[in-house]
């Protein structure tokens, strides 16, 4: 009795493996590589894919849902708070947040609330304000309440310089499984490489994943630029100051009145 109840758990995780795996996304990014010049201002880089399914699968109840969450390079930063101290403006205090991404944009078919539970939710990190950023709190490491005024601050200033994108609107299905977005990218965005997660929801469950990277990098004088900073810093600094000096004895001499 106990062989047969093992072989029908046997049998039940086999179907609910096959079931999971019955959805298979293929997707797709107009470009594998952005190149950063003087004149970068920003871009869409479109990315786009379909959901398929196998001929034998049974069909879904509902229309497929996803969810598309592109992850920049990792960096540490600290967030500091002002206060007004006999009249000034000082720091009053401080909280460091460790190895968190520098842009993270999460678009998505519809809002996420509508096709995944608080569970699922919370253990796939869909959207921004389940996203862990770990900060490093009395010697301690770990994230802290939504609600938290650093954790605030720090999605409101990501927000406002386009590193933080959310759209609940951001993915549209062009046929049942055609798919298309968009990745803002702005033009301060971190060079490196960026991961790109997809996830496909179906019957209120998660049906199918896939992931995909592009890079940013940056080309001619800016490369060129960073590159000297980066291996040669004390010879930049020369150069830089020499530059300067220059630029300031051309300046008298043009400007000076005889």
């Amino acid at each position: 009795m106990r062989l047969l109840r093992l072989l029908l758990a046997t049998f039940a995780l086999l179907l609910a493996a096959q079931s999971a795996q019955a959805e298979r996304i293929v997707s797709s990014l107009a470009q594998h590589q952005v190149f950063i010049t003087s004149q970068f201002g920003g871009l869409d880089l479109v990315l786009f894919g379909t959901v398929e399914r196998e001929d034998n699968a049974p069909p879904r109840k509902d229309r497929y849902d996803l969810v598309v969450t592109v992850t920049g390079p990792r960096e540490t930063l600290v967030t500091r708070r002002k206060e007004r101290i006999l009249g000034i403006w000082v720091n009053a205090a401080s909280r460091e947040f460790v190895k968190v991404p520098s842009y993270l944009a999460v678009m998505s078919t519809r809002p996420v609330t509508e096709f995944a539970d608080q569970d699922e939710r919370r253990r796939l990190q869909l959207g921004l304000e389940r996203t862990l950023l770990p900060q490093m709190i009395n010697n301690d490491l770990g994230d802290v309440a939504r609600d938290d005024p650093f954790r605030q601050a720090f999605l409101r200033l990501k927000m406002q310089r386009r590193l933080y994108v959310e759209k609940e609107d951001g993915v549209t299905f062009l046929t049942p499984n055609l798919f298309r977005t968009t990745i803002p990218l702005p033009a301060v965005v971190p060079i490196g490489t960026y991961d790109v997660d997809i996830k496909v929801f179906a019957d209120g469950e998660l049906v199918g994943r896939a992931t995909s990277a592009f890079e940013i990098v940056k080309v001619g004088f800016e490369q060129f630029v960073a590159t000297s900073a980066q291996n040669h810093g004390v010879l930049y600094g020369l150069t830089t100051v020499a530059f300067a000096l220059m630029t300031g004895w051309f300046a008298s001499v043009v400007f000076r009145k005889d």
